[in-house]
């Protein structure tokens, strides 16, 4: 994808210049942070590069640390003493970030999956501030480090104060070119999709899917389950039924987004409200709420805050859409009908995939457009 090359070499740049500049990449579930951090810890070398998926293991500080130090391929010196605290475990994750070495002596490279996660430790005795010395601890260290999140609201305000070292790079949305190099296998390569069908899916799936990555990836496959049939809207509503892949993993950004905010009941009604109706002002979400305008700014500060919702001109919408689609149908009492989830999705369809595009994509799906819809996009019939 040349994209995803780009920016690819964008970061290994930032690593390669004297001193190293620190990437911190951002970007929301599923756009591929950790397939970056693979490809550069293949890039670099495995004996010279750590990767560590922070949210699988940042359980305590103490067996943190054990956990880091232990499967590194690193020389450290520090690992002979025990810890006595929690306090004295995270000062040593510290250290081993600043000191261990490559073979040979030269720096290291520490790629750092969800870095955010660390924030866990601030529950112990003696660790209130844990990201900002951990900002701090790696501006002054002469290793490489590469630092990822889905949560880019606070990752801006913990990076505020920090030094020119760190470099924050939201990772792009996928264009349609990127679109059509993951789908060409779907259709036995490249080279086998016509060049009105690839340029049509490139576009449409695109648009259906925001450019995330793992939602292309989803679609494709649902197309491929299907002999490379090219209609983009059939598979995402195979993708969004009940058992569908799609629904289970919009189902867990959605709690892991709201578990690490505050306020979860109301936080999810205002989600169940602008799944109905977007572009709503404060005073419009809190009269729908019932709650107080003062009450109601906070709980939409905590949804921006894990990047659940984007404020534009003082107006509130999903910052994902497809999940937005995905609130419509499953945050309801009773799972979603058959008919419910088609009639949900081609909805979707017609407000996302330009008018030229979605014709003949509704056109594979077997679903009539009105004469009424016709007319909104100014599409003119003569007999």
């Amino acid at each position: 994808m040349t994209g995803a090359a780009t920016f690819d070499r964008r970061v290994q740049s930032a690593l390669d210049t004297s001193p190293s500049r620190i990437p911190v990449i951002l970007g929301g579930c599923g756009t591929g942070r950790t397939s970056l951090l693979q490809r550069l810890r293949d890039r670099i070398g495995r004996g010279a590069t750590q990767y560590i998926d922070v949210e699988r293991c940042a359980t305590t500080p103490e067996r943190f640390l054990s956990a880091v130090t232990s499967t590194s391929p690193f020389r450290w010196h520090g690992g002979d003493s025990v810890p006595g605290s929690a306090r004295e475990a995270f000062d040593a994750l510290l250290a081993f970030f600043d000191t261990a070495r490559a073979p040979g002596g030269e720096p290291c490279t520490f790629l750092l999956d969800e870095t955010l996660e660390l924030r866990t430790f601030e529950s112990f005795p003696g660790l209130r501030h844990v990201i900002r010395e951990l900002v701090d601890a790696l501006a002054e260290s002469p290793n490489r480090f590469v630092l990822t999140t889905r949560y880019i609201a606070r990752a801006h305000r913990f990076l505020r104060d920090a030094t020119a070292r760190f470099e924050v790079m939201h990772l792009p949305a996928l264009q349609p070119s990127d679109v059509t190099d993951v789908l060409a296998p779907v259709f036995g390569g490249y080279e086998r999709m016509a060049t009105d069908d690839r340029d049509y899916l490139g576009r449409a799936v695109q648009a259906l899917t925001d450019g995330r990555v793992s939602y292309v990836n989803a679609i494709g496959d649902e197309m491929a389950r299907h002999e490379g049939t090219s209609d983009p809207i059939s598979a995402l509503t195979a993708l969004l039924a009940p058992d569908g892949v799609l629904t289970n993993w919009c189902r867990f950004c959605y709690e892991l987004r709201l578990h690490r905010a505050r306020g979860y009941g109301a936080l999810k009604a205002i989600l169940d409200i602008l799944a109905e109706e977007e572009g709503l002002t404060l005073t419009e979400i809190s009269h729908r709420l019932r709650r107080t305008p003062g009450s109601t700014k906070d709980y939409l500060s905590w949804l921006e805050d894990v990047d659940l919702v984007v404020s534009r001109q003082k107006r509130y919408s999903f910052t994902d859409p497809l999940l937005r689609l995905w609130v419509r149908l499953h945050c309801r009492p009773v799972e979603p009908t058959e008919e419910d989830v088609v009639r949900e999705v081609q909805h979707y369809a017609l407000t996302r995939v330009p008018p030229r595009e979605a014709m003949p994509a509704l056109a594979y799906a077997g679903v009539e457009v009105t004469p009424e819809e016709r007319k909104s996009w100014g599409i003119i019939e003569i007999d």
